[in-house]
Formats: structure tokens, C-alpha cells, sequence
């Protein structure tokens, strides 16, 4: 049914931009209005969900063009809901900078950074034209390279090169395959698309495209062997930025692929077959590079990749358990990675340093932080019932059903792999005896800022821990929405039934 109301996250976020921008030279100012401007884009993405479960899948057609000749905006179950992981990881973040981020970066233009990122976000997650899914990749690249590039330290500029270096490839790879459908079929509504390419008889040109797609896309998520740039970038601006990128720029082309391969190619037994061999190697790769790190953010940045592998199992497997399994691990490593992130950034300002071989005593110091800092740990392990269990028990269990014993094998070496690596963490960070830091003059330790930035701070990692526990423990119903998209994705008569009316 047609809504105008589901552009409202990415033109509120527009909002949000533009006010901040009015307000350049006061950084209080800033601070207050991105809070303020990120709860309401929370309670936005919420009515959403609300509508879209209540009514069923929402489109509007921009200028009044009818499908699928103008460009449309579809809020279905999967869209709407990485619409609240965005608004939700937004709202964090918002909170923590205010406590972390200098003055400095904020007088270049932080918040409204920030917002605009959400904003690209926000619309490549609702667009249901292929072509636009590229201008929203290129808005969110624009304003990620801006943000890392911000406050213009040394090893932010080479990690910026690199990131921006592979995403403008996987954006040339990506425009390429979207010339080459579009040559194929005539059109660019993704809902159109999924007709006509199954119309198309040159089915090798078909799969030449499909696998341009994968690789454009691959490149966006990280994936083995295109995943080099994000350890070598993710660690590089300051935490609260780093928080943003690994919750959910990765994720962006998780999302893509999710949509693209269950909506315009349906995998063949060769395409899936690519896709398992990408998620086994993708999880090892990020797995080993882990173990080898040092750098508390270094970790984490590897970890993505691994954890990446699991959700492209799920499409790999491609069958409705795996596919709900892929979907709820997405949610699971938005909030998760977001989390970790900034929790980096909390050790950081009580410890001045990243690296596991100078932390130390962290638990005998501050044992409540540290037992607020195991929730996200232990659910990114995956320990029963925490979140990030339940995923990945949906994807084995469909391996299972597929009799695909080898990608099974794959998961559970990634997931033994990140306990170890995790319980390694935990005792060079937290139970080891503290080491005698030298300090620093340009580091602002935490119990030298004032309240209402260490409030800051705290809240934003206690609300998103408090939100992994809700869901691990309300794994039902998270479950009961990922079987529900998971049903629309290998079915999507509904998306095209809503977007075209035929």
C-alpha cells in the first residue's frame, strides 16, 4: 500500500543534517540536537516496524510515477527493521560522542556527518530501485570517507586511502553490473527486475552479471579475498566513528546481497555453491587474522569479517532456516559490533592504550564496567541464550538439512575461534596484573572528564549491552520476525505483488 510517510527516517535524518549545519560554532548546541534528533528518528523507524507488521509492506512512488517507471521506496519487514538497528546504533552513538569526540572534529562538521551517513543508510535499506541503491552507496562512501578523514591524524588518512580506494572499486563493479541488467531487461525497480531477468535466455550473461553483483557487493561486506581494507581502515578514526562503521557500513552489502539474491538472481546450484566456498574462507580468514592481533580494535575489525562469514552462509544455504538464521545474526552483530566499538573507546580513556600487551588489571580496577563489558563479549561468542547463539544455530540446522557437513564444520571452528580469542582478550585486558602505563599529555583519561561525558559514555554501552541481553532472552520473538522475512525472501511474491500490483 502506497505510504508517503516511509521516506520520513531519511528526510528527518536530512533534518537533522541541515539544523546542525546552522549550528557550526556552538558544540553544545550540536550535541543537544543530535541526541534530541536521533531519539526522534528512534521513534520514527518504530512507528515503521509497527505500520509495516500491522499493514503489511509499504511503498511510495516518488513524483507520483507508477511503478516501474519512477523511483520507489518499499518498507517491507527486513527493510524497516535495519531502518531501527540504524536509528538504534544512531542513538548510541550520538550519546557516546558526546563524551568521546573532541571539540576539534566537532568544529569540522561531526554531527552533521554523522547524520548524513544514517541518512545513506536509511535510504539504501528502503530504495526499491537498483540504481538508487548505488547513489545511496555513493552518499554513505562520502560521508564515511569524510569521517575518517576528520581531525587529519597520519594513520587516519592512510586507512582512509585504502577504505576509499576499494569501496570506489566495488562501486565501479557495481555500476557496471547495473548497466549490464539494465541492458539485459530495461529496467532498474528491483520489484520489475525479478520478473524480467527470469525472462532472459542468455541465462551465462545472466550469471556473469550475478557474479559482478556478488563481487561489488563483496567488497562492501568484507568477504574473503576482498577484505584487506577494513583492518587496515576500521581502527583508525576515533571510536565513536569506528563504532558506526563496524555495526553497520559492512552490513549495508550484507543487506544488498540478502535482497539481490533472493529478488532478481535466484542462486543456482553454481552461484550457491560460490557463495559457501566465499562464507567458509571468509570466516576462517577473519578468524586467523584475529588471533594474530594485538590491538584491542584490530580484533574486533577482524572479528566483522569472520562473523560476516556467517551471515553469507545463510544465503549460501539458501533455504528458509538459513536464511532466518542469517537475518538474525544481523541483528545480533549490529548491535554487538556497535557495541565493542565504543566499549574500545571506554578502555581507551581509563587505560590511554589499544594494545592487549600493555592492558592489564582492568577487572580489579573497574569490576563493574569490566561485567557490563562481558555481556557484549560473551554474546559475540555465542554462549547460550545470549544473541549471538540463536543466529547460528538457524544456519547449522539448515546446513543440516542440506546435508552440508563441511560449511557446518566452517562455523563451528569460527565460533572456537572467537571464544579463544575472546578468553585470550579477557585475560590480557582484564585479569592480568596492570602494567605501569607511561602517560601522555594528549590523552584525556576518564576520570578526568567531566560527569556528564563519562555519563555519556556509560550509557551508550550500557543501552546497547542491556538491548543484546533483550535479544538473547527474547530470542522467540526475535526468531518469529527473521522466519517471517526469511518466508518473504525465498517468496517474494508480496514485494512485487505491493510494489507493481501485479
Amino acid at each position: 500500500m502506497s505510504n508517503p510517510y516511509i521516506v520520513l527516517p531519511v528526510i528527518f535524518q536530512l533534518f537533522v543534517a541541515v539544523t546542525l549545519m546552522f549550528s557550526w560554532t556552538n558544540k553544545n548546541l550540536q550535541k543537544l540536537i543530535s541526541v534530541v534528533g536521533s531519539l526522534i528518528a528512534l521513534l520514527i523507524s518504530i512507528l515503521l516496524l509497527l505500520k509495516v507488521n500491522q499493514e503489511g509492506i509499504q511503498t511510495m512512488q516518488a513524483g507520483g510515477w507508477i511503478a516501474p517507471f519512477g523511483i520507489t521506496f518499499v518498507a517491507d519487514t527486513l527493510s524497516a527493521l535495519l531502518v531501527l538497528l540504524t536509528a538504534i546504533s544512531g542513538l548510541a552513538v550520538s550519546v557516546f560522542s558526546v563524551g568521546s569526540v573532541r571539540n576539534a572534529r566537532i568544529r569540522f562538521g561531526y554531527f552533521p556527518i554523522l547524520h548524513l551517513l544514517i541518512m545513506g543508510l536509511s535510504g539504501a535499506f528502503l530504495t526499491g530501485d537498483i540504481f538508487n541503491l548505488y547513489v545511496w552507496f555513493e552518499i554513505i562512501i562520502i560521508s564515511s570517507f569524510v569521517l575518517i578523514t576528520i581531525g587529519g591524524e597520519k594513520a587516519q588518512l592512510e586507512g582512509a586511502i585504502k577504505y576509499v580506494a576499494m569501496n570506489l572499486l566495488a562501486s565501479v563493479v557495481f555500476l557496471t553490473a547495473i548497466a549490464i541488467l539494465y541492458g539485459l531487461t530495461g529496467s532498474l525497480n528491483m520489484a520489475d527486475l525479478s520478473l524480467q531477468v527470469a525472462k532472459v535466455e542468455n541465462r551465462g550473461l545472466v550469471n556473469v552479471t550475478a557474479i559482478l553483483f556478488l563481487v561489488g557487493f563483496g567488497i562492501k561486506s568484507a568477504v574473503f579475498p576482498l577484505y584487506f581494507w577494513l583492518p587496515a581502515s576500521y581502527h583508525t578514526p576515533p571510536p565513536a566513528i569506528s563504532a558506526i562503521f563496524g555495526g553497520l557500513l559492512t552490513k549495508v552489502g550484507v543487506y544488498a546481497m540478502l535482497r539481490v539474491f533472493t529478488l532478481i538472481f535466484i542462486p543456482d546450484t553454481f552461484l550457491t555453491a560460490v557463495i559457501t566456498i566465499m562464507a567458509m574462507l571468509t570466516i576462517f580468514s577473519g578468524a586467523v587474522g584475529a588471533l594474530m592481533q594485538n590491538n584491542i580494535r584490530k580484533v574486533f575489525s577482524y572479528l566483522i569479517i569472520c562473523h560476516i562469514g556467517f551471515m553469507l552462509a545463510g544465503l549460501g544455504v539458501y533455504s528458509t532456516l538459513a536464511l532466518a538464521g542469517a537475518v538474525f545474526y544481523l541483528v545480533h552483530d549490529i548491535v554487538v559490533k556497535t557495541n565493542l566499538f565504543m566499549i574500545s573507546g571506554l578502555i581507551f580513556k581509563f587505560k590511554g592504550t589499544y594494545s592487549m600487551r600493555l592492558l592489564g588489571g582492568f577487572y580489579k580496577e573497574q569490576p563493574l564496567i569490566s561485567l557490563l563489558i562481558a555481556i557484549s563479549l560473551f554474546s559475540l561468542v555465542g554462549i547460550p541464550p545470549l544473541s549471538g547463539f540463536w543466529g547460528k544455530l538457524l544456519i547449522i540446522q539448515g546446513a543440516l538439512d542440506s546435508a552440508n557437513i563441511l560449511l557446518i564444520g566452517f562455523i563451528v571452528l569460527g565460533s572456537f575461534l572467537t571464544l579463544f580469542i575472546i578468553a585470550r582478550l579477557w585475560s590480557e585486558v582484564f585479569w592480568k596484573d596492570p602494567q605501569e602505563l607511561p602517560k601522555k599529555e594528549h590523552i584525556k583519561y576518564f576520570n578526568e572528564l567531566k560527569p556528564l561525558k563519562k555519563q555519556a559514555m556509560l550509557a551508550s554501552v550500557v543501552f546497547l549491552s542491556i538491548l543484546s541481553l533483550g535479544i538473547g532472552f527474547g530470542a522467540e520473538w526475535v526468531m518469529r520476525m527473521a522466519m517471517h522475512i526469511a518466508e518473504n525472501l525465498m517468496d517474494p511474491s508480496a514485494y512485487i505483488q505491493a510494489v507493481l500490483g501485479t
